[in-house]
């Protein structure tokens, strides 16, 4: 498979596969493609099904096959962003938001991920239930604004505000940390508790997260009398 993001801020991605090939996706994200590419929805077993349900996708996955030649097929980000293509190998599995999964190569894997931490999970903001990407191939991934990397050394942290990470490598760890300060807690404006990211690995964070742009524009949103 080879492939090829374009459109900048409104971005999609555009895969040639050989004959035989397959991509899949759950959220109805194909866009467009070439005639000879055959659709099939599947549940993948009733584990996997419910495991998707649980992190936030849904249950059936449709699979894209190019069928009689190459085929071509692309996938459109559902918000302004970016599209991160991300290589999965055995024993390097990717954590991400739950909305974060757009499309993939068939042999990679989805299932869901539950916080070690009950704390991290309930007060850290990304979410009690993530997902969990394995297998090999390469997945794409929806980024809100702009991607902005860091490798994290064994130990090195990141504080991360609410919503604020895309995805991390499974090889780091989330926790949370209070923000000191009853005047901060209260008139800071960044809320009671910030994500702490411990590494090694690889985190990406997003620039502007989907909760943040739906707080901003809520005052100006008309409500009934």
């Amino acid at each position: 498979m080879q492939y090829t993001i374009l459109g900048n801020d409104l971005p999609v991605v555009t895969c040639n596969l050989a004959p035989g090939e397959s991509m899949i996706t759950e959220r109805g994200s194909m866009s467009w493609m070439s005639p000879n590419m055959k659709m099939e929805t599947a549940a993948g077993g009733l584990g996997k099904a419910f495991g998707r349900m649980f992190s936030g996708e849904a249950i059936f996955q449709n699979i894209y096959t190019a069928q009689g030649g190459p085929g071509m097929i692309a996938f459109a980000s559902s918000f302004p962003g970016s599209i991160r293509a991300v290589q999965i190998t055995p024993g390097r599995d990717v954590i991400a938001q739950k909305a974060a999964f757009l499309a993939s190569e068939r042999s990679v894997e989805l299932s869901v991920h539950f916080q070690k931490k009950l704390g991290a999970g309930f007060f850290g903001g990304e979410g009690f239930i993530m997902q969990r990407l394995s297998g090999s191939g390469i997945a794409f991934l929806e980024i809100d604004g702009a991607a902005i990397e860091y490798d994290l050394a064994p130990g090195q942290q990141m504080i991360v505000d609410t919503g604020y990470l895309a995805m991390m490598d499974a090889t780091c760890s989330m926790d949370i940390q209070t923000v000191p300060g009853l005047k901060n807690k209260f008139f800071g404006g960044e809320g009671f508790f910030n994500t702490v990211i411990t590494g090694p690995g690889r985190i990406v964070l997003q620039t502007m997260p989907i909760s943040g742009v739906a707080a901003a524009i809520r005052p100006f949103i008309p409500t009934g009398k």
